[in-house]
């Protein structure tokens, strides 16, 4: 045996050696791989069907796994382009052909799925699931032909009725997605059409035309940081995107300073929550803006003392929702202020049957309720003339005036002084309950801590005179002739201005 012979069968067994080796570790990566994919371990799967074909790229088995794995996860052209693989190296697996016909299919692509199903038929000439979806194709071709002249026309109603039967097959046609999506944004229909657009995102292999539009139709509801969280997905795919990086650095501006306002509102800083809004509606005054705006501000009018703003900005957010229960419960509490507790308990109301389990709703309305009762009793805000939003020093100056105007001492007819005296005392105990947080907290909630019935009810102490001085009036001080404006009959006071 020569040289070159001897060379020639040690390479031979060698490579013998070697294709044996290579195609038992394609025969364990495949195994694998099938055992992943019968526990939906999807990724795991991918992973031993990627090895196979790197040791083995003809092995067709291999890559008609990956296809059906591909499939499997909702990856229909990365499947289809697997798929034609296979039929590259295997003309005849039928078995594959029929798979990308219903892939194709499924993407709306009629004619490419038309021709695989007829090469399966013209091998398999009884095969009635071919049959069926070939008729099916002739009707979708029909009804897509309608949708396409309808859209032209506007007759959007045609379109969605079309469009909603042929989307049961051709679940991954961003054509029709699109399409309904322009249908229902024209009818007003904003949610539903971008969830369509989502889908078409999903769908395109170029999306940030879709990103946009969907970006935009978020705007327009009012869900601003998801709308910036899409034109953001937009800028990673093309950050100078001529569309989506102007409106991202408006939008981004936009949401930032509801950030701050809402920062604002966490310091109780109302009037610069106020500032803050009116600068961010100067700069972008568009309706979905202004509601974001109001959703926040409308607290801070109330707070600030401005209840009549802070109602009409609640109620423009509702006329765009009129079952959001956070924003009834805000203008219920506005409602309140003014002392209508009648629309209070109707919004109370609303917002518990929107969300039953909405715990500011139930307590409100109870609130409300209480407070309705209390209205035909003595209300303190009433005889001091404030709001019930009133700080101390607005309590403190009113009660001044009030008690100077009514102290006895300046009556000298007995009928009138009778009358001051009554006032004299509400007065005092009004500044006795609006002084005291404890006591004012129960008075905002319905509760008289003056009144010993009330208190009873509620298992509390009277700590109160309980509408009338129990020592006559020595809680002001005692002393003849000490009083203050002048002497009278037999009553003298010296007023306490605290």
């Amino acid at each position: 045996m020569t040289l070159y012979q001897q060379i020639f069968l040690l390479w031979s067994s060698l490579f013998a050696t070697t294709l044996a080796g290579t195609a038992e570790e394609v025969a364990k990566h495949l195994e694998l791989g099938s055992q992943h994919l019968a526990r939906a371990q999807f990724a795991d799967a991918l992973t031993q069907y990627h090895a196979a074909i790197e040791l083995d790229p003809k092995n067709y088995q291999a890559v008609y796994r990956r296809a059906t794995t591909y499939l499997a996860m909702g990856r229909g052209m990365a499947a289809i382009v697997d798929l034609e693989r296979v039929l590259e190296l295997k003309p005849d697996f039928y078995g594959a052909r029929l798979q990308r016909a219903n892939i194709l299919l499924k993407h709306g692509e009629l004619e490419a799925a038309e021709n695989d199903y007829n090469i399966v038929l013209n091998h398999d000439t009884s095969n009635t699931e071919v049959q069926e979806k070939t008729a099916l194709i002739e009707q979708h071709r029909q009804l897509r032909h309608q949708i396409k002249s309808a859209f032209a026309g506007g007759d959007c109603s045609t379109v969605e009725e079309y469009i909603n039967h042929i989307i049961e097959v051709q679940v991954w046609d961003a054509s029709l997605y699109r399409m309904r999506a322009k249908c229902l944004e024209e009818r007003g229909e904003l949610k539903k059409a971008i969830h369509d657009m989502r889908i078409v995102s999903k769908l395109s292999t170029d999306s940030t035309d879709t990103m946009f539009d969907t970006s935009k139709l978020l705007y327009t509801v009012g869900d601003l940081e998801e709308s910036l969280n899409v034109i953001r997905e937009c800028l990673k795919l093309n950050p100078d995107h001529k569309n989506c990086y102007p409106f991202y650095k408006k939008l981004r501006k936009v949401v930032k300073s509801l950030e701050s306002m809402k920062k604002k509102v966490e310091k109780s800083d109302w009037m610069a929550c106020l500032e803050e809004g009116q600068k961010t509606l100067k700069f972008d005054p568009t309706p979905s803006v202004q509601l974001n705006v109001f959703r926040i501000t409308n607290r801070c009018q109330r707070e600030a003392g401005h209840v009549s703003e802070a109602i009409a900005e609640c109620s423009q957010i509702l006329q765009d929702d009129p079952s959001d229960a956070d924003i009834l419960c805000e203008r219920a509490e506005a409602y309140i202020l003014e002392e209508d507790y009648d629309s209070a308990i109707e919004d109370y109301q609303k917002a518990t049957e929107v969300n039953p389990e909405h715990s500011e709703a139930k307590q409100g309305l109870e609130h409300a309720k209480r407070l309705k009762t209390q209205a035909g009793k003595r209300d303190y805000y009433k005889i001091l003339g404030v709001k019930r939003n009133a700080n101390k020093r607005e309590i403190t100056k009113a009660y001044r005036k009030l008690a100077q105007k009514w102290h006895p001492d300046n009556f000298s007819d007995e009928e009138e002084k009778k009358k001051a005296e009554k006032k004299f005392i509400d007065i005092a105990a009004a500044k006795e309950v609006l002084q005291d947080e404890e006591k004012r907290r129960q008075f905002d909630q319905g509760i008289d801590p003056l009144d010993p019935e009330a208190q009873r009810q509620q298992g509390g102490h009277h700590g109160g005179w309980g509408g009338g001085f129990p020592h006559g009036f020595h809680h002001f001080g005692g002393g003849h002739g000490g009083g203050h404006g002048g002497g009278g009959g037999d009553y003298s006071f010296k007023f306490n201005w605290g």
